[in-house]
């Protein structure tokens, strides 16, 4: 039996019986990350395997381990790579319309696969393990939408629709952890009405002059 090498597509028939292309690059670390998300998603981290990996993105096991020595190393460079920027400010004009609009982009990152696997994580690993993965998450998701809404207060509170000094990291907190804690209760999702619920009756209560 002959061993598919590296790096190639399985051989598809013809009808010419052409060769498969060969993947370098990176249209191959494309393949892996989407591949190691995809099985991270599946199957949950301790399910994970660097041959599972290699199989889903039809590749062989050597071509992972010339570069990520481990599965965790792998993942953070996965979702390093794969977890979707949080955009521009938002212009709506009114600090409602923007806080809105930034729960949608935050609801779409949370539920994209990189997200969703990245939350994956974070509840299947101990406190300890998850570290990294939940700095990361941080930094690349939590961090940039918190920059972002105290951003909007500011906006909001230079047109009068935010009382002086209301916007504080605490008050950017608000909607992340609202929106976790809702989407672990909901199996991964907000509930209808949930977005305008906590904007209306928990966030803008606490900034309104």
């Amino acid at each position: 039996m002959t061993l598919p090498r590296e790096g190639l597509a399985p051989a598809c028939p013809g009808p010419y019986g052409a060769a498969p292309a060969r993947r370098r690059g990176k249209a191959l670390e494309q393949a892996i990350f989407e591949a190691t998300l995809g099985e991270l998603v599946a199957s949950g981290y301790a399910k994970l395997t660097m041959e599972g990996v290699a199989n889903a993105a039809q590749t062989g096991k050597a071509a992972l381990y010339r570069r990520w020595p481990s599965k965790e190393e792998l993942v953070m460079d996965a979702l390093g790579a794969m977890l979707p920027p949080m955009g521009p400010p938002p212009s709506s004009g009114s600090v409602r319309g923007d806080l809105l609009e930034l729960i949608e982009r935050l609801v779409s990152a949370m539920t994209s696969v990189p997200g969703s696997a990245a939350r994956a994580l974070i509840s299947d690993l101990d406190h300890e393990r998850a570290h990294a993965f939940a700095e990361l998450v941080h930094l690349r998701i939590v961090g940039p939408v918190k920059q972002l809404i105290l951003g909007v207060l500011a906006e909001g509170e230079a047109r009068g629709e935010v009382r002086p000094g209301s916007a504080t990291a605490m008050v950017a907190d608000v909607i992340p952890a609202l929106m976790m804690y809702r989407s672990k209760l909901g199996s991964g999702q907000l509930g209808p009405g949930d977005p305008e619920a906590i904007v209306d009756e928990v966030l803008l209560p606490i900034v309104r002059p």
